[in-house]
């Protein structure tokens, strides 16, 4: 290769490597501004049904607002984890529940991808396919699994969004009044904004049976607004973490080990007609050592 055909490949490489730099951390930057106290709205409302059945009952449109603490839990170079808490009650005694977890990961390539019945299937996905990509990894109260999807973070014209659409199990106000759809397909966009963020989703509900093709039962759209208060107003959340975080990281670990084994995971919603996995972790008393955490987790695991 003659001299100046060098230099020019060099500078090129040089100049590629610091924009995909760059646009790294610009991406790290819109994870993070997800993080900090907020007054959420959450808006649900079922848009177009697909059944047969003339006695067919849409779901009711739920409109629902709280306070909700996120709290920035890892901070690395290929790994953002935010842990959210939800503040209910009276603002001098508060209750605060343990929310959803989301984790961001750099390009990354193994996915538990949701197939329905409490059943994730892993996939792992060539590194060409992620290149670039962040993926968001949601999990449930217990931090078991819930749903996950791969996107490119996207910085044009003043706007800071994500967007991926992938299969999820049914969100708790649907799974405890609905049994006539099993899969929600999720069309999530999350967006940073002026005052915060904001959760967008155009979701499916749908019917999937081993050997059939999926049916489409009915659309849902959601709106979730998240906008930045002052971090004190969710103080008591920040210090219920604080006093509550060792024994969250236990849980985690022995998932991670869980997840580890890089294969199909399904699991049990009950064990022995015993209360569901989030309510024995969620008694600190009794369950707040590995020695008690691992071998509940590992119950539920068929």
């Amino acid at each position: 290769m003659k001299p100046l055909a060098l230099l020019i490949l060099i500078c090129f490489t040089i100049t590629t490597t610091v924009k995909a730099q760059n646009k790294k951390k610009q991406d790290a930057a819109a994870i993070k501004n997800m993080c900090g106290c907020f007054e959420v709205t959450f808006n649900f409302a079922e848009t177009f049904n697909y059944s047969e059945d003339s006695l067919y009952k849409p779901s009711q449109t739920k409109i629902d607002k709280g306070l909700e603490w996120a709290q920035l839990v890892e901070d690395d170079k290929n790994k953002i984890s935010i842990q959210h808490l939800l503040q209910v009650g009276p603002a001098n005694s508060p209750y605060i529940v343990k929310h959803w977890r989301q984790d961001w990961l750099f390009e990354n390539t193994d996915f538990y991808m949701f197939n329905g019945d409490n059943t994730w299937n892993f996939i792992k996905k060539p590194k060409a396919e992620v290149k670039g990509q962040w993926t968001q990894k949601v999990y449930q109260v217990d931090d078991s699994p819930r749903y996950e999807g791969s996107g490119t973070w996207v910085h044009v014209d003043g706007k800071n969004y994500w967007e991926n659409t992938t299969d999820a199990p049914l969100p708790r106000r649907e799974y405890t009044k609905r049994s006539d759809y099993n899969v929600t397909t999720r069309g999530n966009r999350h967006e940073i904004t002026r005052t915060g963020w904001v959760h967008d989703q155009d979701n499916s509900k749908v019917i999937r049976e081993a050997g059939k093709a999926d049916v489409i039962l009915a659309k849902e759209k959601g709106y979730n607004t998240y906008v930045k208060v002052a971090d004190n107003k969710c103080k008591a959340a920040a210090d219920w973490w604080t006093e509550n975080q060792d024994k969250w990281a236990l849980v985690r670990n022995k998932w991670a080990a869980v997840y580890n084994r890089n294969t199909n995971l399904s699991l049990e919603e009950k064990v022995e007609n015993k209360p569901p996995l989030y309510k024995f972790l969620f008694d600190n008393e009794n369950y707040n050592t590995s020695e008690k955490i691992n071998p509940v987790i590992e119950s539920f695991v068929k």
